[in-house]
């Protein structure tokens, strides 16, 4: 777990990431000693200098070169600007299939040797020279003029001989190195924490199809395949290369679904459907791809009954049979098993099952587990009848199929009291303790997926990293998890449809095992700091109390100040704009209400609102912000590696804050910070666009109103990053104000009118033709003086801005 990811030429010289793993500390060894890590590395830059050991006692320097470019990985351990003292030849393939692989340098002193491990193999040399005792400096990466630096990553340092130095780089921000003892010890510059790669998951690349499209991963060659009926695209997850390759001939199969199965023995895809409605069709309803020749076979027209989707299946590659479980179609939900034999190339409904009942579903997550000869049904929808029409409910139950005996059992059921979910097809089960999943509420347009730990023995779980954006407005849109044991990562796939035939791949990954946010929060403090930082956590604490209290004191008597001099049609304006819980206000004051409708506003610092407000802004109108636009915003002007810590601790507090809300979540995807919000929160700025931007917003009206009555958007924030977001949204809402504006006062809503026009005003305060309508609707309601009073303000205010007097007279404009 964890990590120091290096970045090496793909980079400009002074992003480049150098760590002194010593610092200032001298430190000296007697006798022997070895510099023992994990080593990673990445094709993005296949060759450079990753250790140099100098010795401060002289002028000797020792480094280890690596060079990837060819058949086999080369490492050759030299005296820098001498000679050459080992190579060693290691096996490509082998190596970076392994994704952590061990080193290890050993300096004899005694018998002046040196030994290279790499892996299982060892290579040495001798007559070194090597003076005792011995004052190393140890480095990785960039270090004074050596600028050659390949994309690696080092793990479980250790440095020493029977007294060890370890550092196992666990930190997940910030340019000092702590040893396991927390103890500041080391420096880094440019780092790239890999325990941030155990909570968010990275987003790899994408990948659209016009028409029905499959997916699936193949951990055997690190490979993700997206195919339709013409072509197949492979993804490399490894060396992030990209293969496209058009079919001789069209894939048998008409694809419905894109439902398909890896056969890894005869490195074969299977493409299959199990239903057609269109009765006439006399096409394969199975076939293979063959993934050396890229030629497909018709294997079989063999169809079930119905359709179903969301099916839950597993393949046993011991016995060539592919297995699915329940599903939806026909308005019925499937409690079926169904097996496909590779050898006789027919489908075969399951009988002859005991044990406890399970209730026809869909949307269940399937695994199997060898060590029991079991798959395990987690969750998904449905009912006991079957029958759409009866309704239906929300599972949390995990059941067992012994396929040895044939019996069902249910192992728990728990319950469920956030957000309806549904699991993914797959999970990923490793052993007899746990699985893992992804869940999302489906039920939203835009969702999220969350990757679950379930206990296989009573269903206790925890939720691990952060979350995936999923959009499922067709039944078609599905989702799914992997694990490959080699790279030690696990890999979602998100396929999206826009209209039940054109799709978008998505590709994520998770170092493995996973982490909570409590646990990544934890990895970046040093023992040594802890009493600090409790102490100022405790003075933060107590400054942020004092500051809500009188924050509420001084809100609790403005309101009761306002609403006493109020007359009584704007009274009821002020009641329609109680706050809601689990809410985000941006119009008027910035206000935010947790989950429990608790104000939580306190909780945004000045820095922590005008990053949400950025993102915010940058979310609604693309893909969200790149992290250097951030930071050029935010810390204008201050060196990159001060703005690179200052940035992750507010990114940070930021999604720490954003915890106290449902729906919402701040996401790292395709090097853009963003915000992905589903129904379960409601923020009325985001409200308000959906109302202006709907075909007929008279029918929303009401709404819009209370949403604009609250003030001016971002009224109180005056700092000049937020003008451009300021005069966007003005920009899309005063047109429409101004249209309902009209239709209100001719339909004689003249309370609403008024409103409407003073809303207007926060906006454009010289707008004449809110004026006039608010001094006519002002008359109807016999608020003759009160128009009169508005009239005269609005003068003086355009005398003022304009220097000149108003050329209209009140008696012109009722």
């Amino acid at each position: 777990m964890g990590g120091l990811k290096f970045s090496g030429g793909e980079q400009p010289i002074d992003k480049r990431t150098s760590y002194d793993v010593f610092g200032n500390n001298a430190v000296a060894f007697s006798d022997s000693f070895n510099i023992e890590f994990g080593l990673a590395l990445y094709p993005t830059n296949p060759i450079g200098y990753i250790i140099r050991i100098k010795n401060t006692e002289n002028n000797r320097i020792y480094n280890l070169f690596y060079d990837g470019q060819g058949s086999n990985l080369s490492f050759k351990f030299n005296e820098e600007g001498k000679s050459n003292l080992i190579t060693a030849n290691m096996d490509k393939e082998e190596l970076l299939n392994m994704n952590w692989f061990k080193m290890k340098l050993s300096f004899d002193l005694k018998n002046d040797s040196i030994k290279l491990t790499i892996h299982n193999k060892t290579f040495s040399i001798g007559h070194a020279d090597l003076p005792d005792p011995y004052y190393p400096v140890v480095l990785f990466g960039k270090s004074d003029f050596i600028i050659d630096v390949p994309t690696f990553a080092i793990k479980d340092l250790s440095i020493g001989n029977k007294e060890k130095y370890m550092f196992p780089l666990n930190e997940n921000e910030g340019n000092v190195v702590h040893d396991d003892k927390g103890k500041d010890v080391g420096i880094v510059s440019n780092p790239e924490w890999l325990i941030n790669d155990a909570y968010h998951w990275r987003y790899q690349t994408s990948f659209k199809s016009k028409s029905v499209a499959g997916a699936n991963y193949n951990p055997d060659k690190k490979e993700i395949y997206y195919f339709n009926r013409d072509s197949l695209i492979i993804y490399n997850v490894r060396s992030n290369n990209t293969q496209t390759q058009t079919f001789e001939e069209k894939c048998p199969v008409e694809l419905i679904l894109g439902t398909n199965f890896l056969e890894p023995t005869n490195n074969k895809l299977y493409s299959y459907e199990v239903f057609f409605e269109d009765t006439a069709y006399k096409g394969a309803t199975v076939a293979s791809l063959n993934l050396d020749t890229y030629k497909w076979t018709g294997e079989s027209q063999d169809q079930l009954p119905t359709q179903l989707h969301h099916h839950g299946s597993y393949f046993d590659s011991s016995t060539g049979k592919y297995t699915i479980f329940g599903g939806f179609g026909s308005m019925h939900y499937c409690r079926s098993f169904f097996s496909y034999d590779l050898n006789d190339k027919t489908w075969n409904k399951l009988d002859e099952f005991s044990g406890d009942f399970l209730s026809p579903r869909y949307f269940s997550s399937v695994g199997y587990l060898k060590k029991t000869n079991s798959i395990y049904i987690f969750g998904g929808m449905g009912n006991e009848s079957g029958e759409q029409i009866v309704g239906r409910k929300y599972y949390y139950d995990l059941y067992q199929v012994d396929l040895t005996t044939r019996n069902i059992s249910k192992r728990w059921k728990i319950q469920w009291d956030k957000d309806n979910v549904v699991p993914v097809r797959g999970m990923v089960i490793l052993d007899d303790s746990c699985f893992y999943t992804l869940c999302y509420p489906e039920h939203f347009s835009a969702s999220f997926l969350k990757l679950y730990r379930f206990s296989l023995a009573d269903g206790s779980y925890e939720i691990l990293g952060d979350s995936i954006p999923i959009r499922s407005d067709k039944i078609t849109t599905n989702a799914n998890i992997y694990y490959d044991a080699g790279l030690n990562n696990l890999y979602a796939t998100v396929q999206e449809f826009d209209d039940d035939i054109s799709s978008t791949l998505k590709v994520y990954s998770l170092a493995f095992p996973p982490i909570t946010a409590q646990e990544l929060k934890s990895f970046s403090k040093g023992k040594n700091n802890n009493t600090s930082t409790f102490l100022l956590v405790i003075i933060a604490g107590c400054a942020a109390g004092a500051g809500y209290l009188l924050y509420k004191k001084r809100k609790h008597n403005v309101t009761q100040e306002d609403v006493s001099t109020l007359t009584e049609p704007e009274k009821e304006v002020k009641i329609k704009t109680t706050s809601k819980a689990n809410a985000i206000y941006l119009f008027g004051d910035f206000e935010v209400r947790d989950r429990r409708n608790k104000d939580i506003t306190y909780m945004f610092s000045a820095k922590l609102k005008q990053t949400f407000c950025l993102i915010m802004q940058y979310s609604a109108e693309g893909d969200g912000i790149t992290s250097q636009r951030l930071s050029d915003v935010l810390w204008p002007g201050r060196p990159t590696d001060k703005v690179k810590n200052s940035r992750g601790v507010t990114i940070n507090h930021l999604r720490k804050v954003l915890e106290e809300l449902d729906g919402i979540e701040l996401i790292y995807e395709k090097g853009c910070f963003k915000i992905v919000a589903n129904p379960a929160l409601y923020c009325d700025y985001t409200r308000c666009i959906e109302i202006i931007s709907a075909e007929n917003v008279e029918e929303y009206r009401d709404e819009l109103v209370s949403i604009v009555v609250r003030g001016k958007f971002l009224k109180s924030s005056d700092h000049q990053l937020y003008d451009t977001f300021k005069e966007t949204v003005e920009q899309k809402l005063e047109p429409v104000l101004l249209i309902e504006l009209g239709k209100c006062f001719e339909a004689e809503f003249y309370q609403t009118t008024v409103s409407i026009a003073d809303a207007i005003f926060s906006i454009d305060p010289l707008n004449d033709v809110a004026l006039a309508y608010l001094i006519k609707a002002m008359q109807r309601m016999k608020m003759n003086e009160e128009a009169q009073i508005r009239y005269q303000s609005f003068v003086i205010e355009y005398k003022k801005i304009m220097g000149n007097k108003y050329p209209h007279s009140y008696q012109n404009l009722s």
